[in-house]
């Protein structure tokens, strides 16, 4: 955090189940927060989210309002703040109204514990209800997360990027490495110390596999033009005038630096972007809502 904050980072991403153990992540961030940057906390944008699994029971995950404020109320406990600048609802919740999820993000703004609201992980139907249930509680939707990078072009198949701009609703993505399959690391082989081969991560074996023929050719296409991998993933995410921010993750000081190291390198053109396409096409907006 330290080294992010002197390289020009000023927003922290979280969500009340990041770990491991759940919370985790808020604690120790927390902890860091008044230890160290107290006096910056003004220059600081936190966000955290509700809504997957967090504890056991009825009320431990989804889009209730017990749910929702109760883990908000936890958040800031663990973040040991008083409030925090985006409170998420990290994912659709099929079981609840969308009117008394978004009733909860309208009381975190009005009670103060929030700055502001977003979206994560919505469809593009749910996202415009939902944006527009807020506007009617006199409150702003100003951001949306949902995963994107060039093995993961769904927001813009299936339209959410071009509503996004027209809404004037910021998009921060998340995953624009593929969780890590759009670096260096898989383009040979699958390393035994590398996230795919650790039984308890999201990203399998054959996720990897699936996709290495792509990997490879992206790598390829990004040596050609002196660039690393890695850093033309980041760079082709921020090439969407929709994308206000590019989420990276690291496990340490230098990883961190690579990917911040990433903004040094050109936004690819349309050449390149072609040559992209040519790789790892979108589906058709028609296919993808099939």
């Amino acid at each position: 955090m330290h080294r992010a904050f002197d390289r020009g980072v000023t927003h922290f991403d979280l969500a009340n189940n990041y770990g491991p153990p759940p919370g985790s992540a808020e604690e120790n961030v927390g902890r860091i927060l008044v230890e160290d940057f107290a006096c910056h906390r003004d220059e600081l944008v936190i966000t955290t989210k509700a809504g997957h699994e967090m504890w056991s029971g009825p009320y431990g995950q989804a889009g209730s309002r017990k749910h929702l404020l109760a883990s908000l109320d936890q958040s800031l406990r663990r973040l040991r703040q008083s409030y925090v600048d985006v409170f998420y609802s990290h994912c659709p919740d099929l079981e609840t109204r969308l009117e008394e999820t978004m009733s909860a993000l309208a009381t975190a703004v009005n009670s103060g514990r929030a700055l502001y609201v977003g979206l994560s992980k919505y469809p593009l139907k749910r996202l415009k209800k939902a944006v527009r249930l807020l506007k009617d509680m006199g409150i702003r939707c100003l951001i949306y997360q949902p995963p994107y990078s060039i093995l993961n072009r769904w927001p813009e198949t299936e339209g959410i990027l071009d509503y996004l701009l027209e809404e004037e609703i910021g998009c921060v993505v998340f995953s624009p490495l593929a969780q890590g399959m759009l670096t260096p690391k898989y383009v040979a082989d699958i390393p035994q110390d590398s996230r795919a081969a650790r039984a308890e991560g999201f990203l399998k074996v054959e996720q990897v596999l699936a996709q290495q023929e792509k990997i490879r050719a992206l790598a390829d296409l990004a040596a050609a033009q002196g660039m690393q991998l890695n850093h033309l993933a980041i760079q082709w995410t921020l090439r969407s005038p929709a994308v206000t921010s590019s989420i990276i993750g690291a496990r340490t000081v230098a990883q961190l630096d690579d990917s911040l190291d990433a903004l040094q390198s050109p936004l690819p053109d349309d050449a390149l972007l072609a040559a992209i396409d040519a790789i790892a096409p979108g589906m058709r907006k028609k296919d993808a809502e099939n």
